[in-house]
């Protein structure tokens, strides 16, 4: 029996052939009457709840599940208002033992040879194993919710609890949208510090005068619009972490005030008589690369060095293919959550267009990308059609087709590597059909060991 279609009953009767079919079922299945008092329990049903078929006959399903969605979002009563099916849809019930156990159920209308509404049908599986498996892959390829499987990423997991315990200053150098704000707070929540504020300021949003009185604060009178005492970024993040994002865009101007502050550990108030001292970690980030900006003369090298102790470099998105799937998928969970909505995953349609796109905005594209196609998707997997158009155009805006195929054909070969060159595994791993695997194996030319 395929789960939504909808089930009669008068081709056997409720005893006999038919527990013996329902019992050689491997997932749980119930029927309910259309009070929703439960009609018949199978073999598997019994295994999952703990309930014996004496003891569910009869009742209320929602007295034998105890699901989370039973007394408002009943997926049985919405089958029999509305005749729709619903296929694979989470959700957690309590066993006999008082457990909570995640389970997929789907529904169907149950009807008679000549089409009067019986009841309802439910089928469900427990999930439990693949729960547990999914949270074991997410905590080896997630570190203080920046996820990945990319080898350089992994590197910097390992390091990340030594750079956030010393009190040194971080510079994150990265293309605009691979995460570097992230990293700053995990770096920060992972610190000493990490009880204290974490402040950021975006310098290349203000002008240096606005920037100024951010940063530093101004005491009442320092100008005509001064009534009071404004405290600056250094002194709310006071014994925390202050985070300057893209600090690559500050005039020379400011560049000057900045190292006085970073070398003498204190600042002056906009109209302040006395220097302050502070006590902050600073941790500044660019989409330049501030080395090529010094040896133009656009970046003081003495400032440089100063927040230059230790480098991150972030890998933009097109060299870190790997973790498409990954990403899409904690999206796809955060929107469910969002906007409350059962998108289940993405074809393999859809998740071969993800992967051979070269993604200008990193990170933040990919999320804006399923954020889409929440819109226009409803329900179920994230069809091609819910995508952008600007994924089946011919590379991006800017960006070399070779690195593309590069990059995509190094990806594939260490999907297959991993997999011991086993391609229906490899296929699966990537979300996508074996076909479109071969097809992909074959335009880029890669060859297989025997």
């Amino acid at each position: 029996m395929k789960a939504g279609q909808t089930r009669s009953l008068s081709s056997f009767d409720r005893g006999g052939e038919y527990n013996i079919i329902l019992d050689s079922i491997a997932d749980g299945v119930f029927t309910v009457d259309r009070d929703w008092r439960i009609t018949s329990f199978n073999r598997a049903a019994e295994k999952i709840t703990g309930v014996s078929r004496d003891q569910a006959v009869g009742q209320l399903c929602k007295d034998v599940l105890k699901a989370d969605i039973c007394e408002k979002n009943c997926c049985l009563r919405a089958t029999m208002k509305t005749g729709a099916p619903i296929v694979n849809k989470k959700v957690c019930i309590i066993d006999a033992q008082g457990r909570r156990l995640p389970i997929s159920i789907s529904t169907a209308l149950l009807r008679d040879r000549k089409g009067a509404l019986l009841g309802a049908v439910e089928t469900f599986r427990d999930i439990s194993v693949e729960e547990d498996l999914r949270k074991t892959i997410n905590a080896k390829y997630s570190f203080a919710d920046i996820i990945s499987k990319n080898h350089r990423m992994l590197r910097l997991f390992d390091i990340l609890p030594d750079i956030a315990e010393s009190a040194s200053t971080v510079l994150i150098e990265g293309e605009s949208g691979t995460g570097k704000e992230l990293i700053a707070r995990a770096i920060h929540h992972l610190s000493p510090r990490k009880r204290q504020p974490f402040v950021a300021v975006n310098c290349g949003a203000l002008p240096d005068t606005l920037l100024e009185s951010e940063l530093f604060g101004y005491k009442a009178g320092a100008f005509t619009d001064a009534k009071k005492d404004k405290p600056g970024r250094f002194l709310l993040a006071e014994n925390g972490t202050l985070f300057f994002d893209e600090i690559g865009d500050i005039t020379p101007a400011m560049q000057v005030k900045l190292l006085r502050v970073v070398q003498e550990k204190s600042y002056e108030p906009l109209g302040a008589a006395q220097s302050v001292e502070h006590n902050v970690r600073l941790i500044a980030a660019t989409n330049k690369n501030l080395e090529d900006l010094v040896r133009q003369g656009r970046f003081r090298e003495d400032l440089y060095y100063r927040i230059n102790v230790f480098k991150i470099t972030l890998p933009p998105l097109r060299d870190r293919l790997e973790d498409i799937p990954l990403l899409a998928e904690h999206f796809i969970a955060r929107f469910n959550t969002l906007q409350q909505k059962e998108i289940t995953g993405i074809s393999s349609e859809a998740m071969a267009a993800l992967i051979t796109y070269t993604y200008p905005g990193n990170i933040r594209e990919l999320a804006n990308m399923i954020e889409r196609a929440f819109i226009l998707c409803k329900n179920g997997l994230i069809e091609k059609k819910h995508l952008p158009e600007s994924l089946f155009t011919q590379g991006a805006p800017g960006v070399d087709p070779a690195s593309l195929k590069g990059a995509t054909s190094s990806y594939l070969l260490t999907a297959l590597r991993q997999n011991n060159w086993n391609r229906l595994k490899t296929a699966r791993q990537l979300g996508m059909h074996k076909s479109t695997l071969y097809r992909k194996i074959k335009s880029l030319g890669i060859s297989l060991p025997k």
